[in-house]
């Protein structure tokens, strides 16, 4: 993938972020990123943005750049931060472009090692993408995400309103329709289905009042992990939605695992 790579002048963004911009080798869908190279080391981490949001939500929303994004740099890590075909559920054209955005940073920024940390619609595209390509992915952390789409998106149905319903139908539109016209597309991306290919460290975290994403989407995860070397699973029981994204201790998390020498 050939990257066009130019300052970043949008407002809000620290200097010496890139905006990085490409063609899918899917498509030919143009997408961007931006990419905040680290001042020192090979060590990145990648953050997906949730729904409704786009590649700039980790350096414009105030309270996970606050809490995120000072924390990324204190560890000395480069950020990558792609749009990612905005509300794509990590599908399969998603998938593909990122690993190719991956192979792009490596050959026009230097980096060796990807940590994924990301919330919500991220933090389902983390656990699809780490169960597809885990030898992309030195540890992942995901926050309040999905790990089986096919029924969240059935839940999502059966729990009508609101922003669910915007998720229903964009799962439905990335995936190129419901689960029962496309099971397999659905089953080959479900970190539920492929939880033993979570080879890398992983941190899980929900909050039990999540009325967005049901902490059932974890719990079922954490149970399918149970004994899992370098497996964590955080509950907040008063969490809602954000709660977990916010309390979760992920930046203590990566930092102990960059410690560990957590690497490819």
């Amino acid at each position: 993938m050939r990257l066009g790579i130019e300052p970043c002048t949008q407002e809000g963004v620290p200097p010496g972020v890139k905006r990085v911009s490409y063609l899918s080798e899917a498509d030919g869908l143009g997408d961007w990123a931006l990419a905040w190279p680290p001042a020192h080391g090979r060590l990145w981490v990648v953050g997906l943005h949730g729904h409704g949001s786009r590649g700039d939500q980790l350096f414009v929303r105030s309270d996970i750049r606050d809490a995120w994004l000072a924390g990324y740099r204190g560890l000395g890590l480069g950020v990558l931060s792609p749009n990612l075909r905005g509300n794509a559920w990590m599908s399969p054209n998603a998938a593909s472009d990122l690993r190719a955005l991956l192979d792009g940073v490596r050959q026009n920024f230097g980096a060796e090692v990807f940590y994924f940390s990301s919330g919500s619609m991220g933090a389902t595209g983390n656990l699809i993408y780490a169960a597809i390509h885990p030898e992309d992915v030195a540890a992942v952390a995901a926050l309040s995400g999905a790990t089986d789409l096919a029924s969240y998106h059935d839940w999502c149905l059966r729990n009508p309103g609101g922003v669910r319903d915007e998720v229903r139908r964009a799962i439905a539109q990335a995936y190129g329709g419901s689960p029962e016209k496309v099971p397999a597309a659905y089953a080959a991306h479900s970190a539920l289905g492929h939880a033993q290919r979570l080879s890398m460290p992983v941190l899980l975290a929900h909050g039990a009042k999540d009325d967005l994403i049901p902490v059932e989407q974890s719990r079922l995860l954490a149970a399918a992990l149970r004994g899992k070397k370098d497996f964590t699973y955080v509950e907040i029981p008063d969490g809602n939605h954000d709660g977990a994204i916010l309390r979760a201790g992920m930046v203590e998390w990566l930092s102990e695992r960059i410690r560990d020498g957590a690497r490819l």
